[in-house]
């Protein structure tokens, strides 16, 4: 069996900037070149008292997003993400969902694997340099676990739950 490599490329994530009700899925892309999940694993650590070395347990996840992009007028992530910049939305005026897809996994009917999530985001810094390209810097932060495992279909801009 052979390996290949995966390429950033191969795993989007799409933010809704619709309603929950009626959802617009938006790719992030445009604008930012670099974007990677932080797990942030919490730990249980001890150690017992027959024992000289410790224990270290995984208990739980608080998976964030840490996005640096360009701005970029028109761009649908760009606006939504400003928009909350603007009013200093917090709680649920913060909140909505993403969508990360598995590119690099198979295909069934063109629709790829892919798990929704509820999230809040947190609005960092923006500006930048004189002469240079404004930046807006946010956190997408993960609530509570994943809602479903699903199935997105990228030419359509489509998610679906698993039957």
């Amino acid at each position: 069996m052979t390996s290949s490599t995966v390429k950033r490329s191969a795993f989007a994530t799409y933010l809704n900037t619709g309603t929950t009700q009626s959802p617009t899925w938006s790719l992030l892309g445009d604008g930012i070149t670099a974007a990677s999940i932080a797990y942030n694993p919490q730990t249980l650590e001890e150690t017992y008292i027959h024992q000289d070395s410790g224990t270290t347990e995984v208990e739980s996840y608080r998976p964030n997003l840490p996005i640096e992009a360009s701005c970029k007028n028109g761009d649908a992530v760009f606006e939504f993400v400003d928009a909350i910049r603007k009013a200093r939305g917090v709680l649920t005026a913060a909140r909505s969902q993403i969508v990360n897809v598995w590119l690099y996994e198979t295909p069934a009917g063109g629709l790829y694997p892919c798990e929704k999530q509820d999230v809040s985001i947190q609005i960092d810094s923006f500006g930048g340099d004189g002469g240079a390209t404004t930046k807006i810097n946010y956190t997408i932060n993960f609530v509570g676990d994943p809602i479903v495992d699903g199935t997105f279909n990228p030419a359509t801009s489509t998610w679906a739950a698993h039957a």
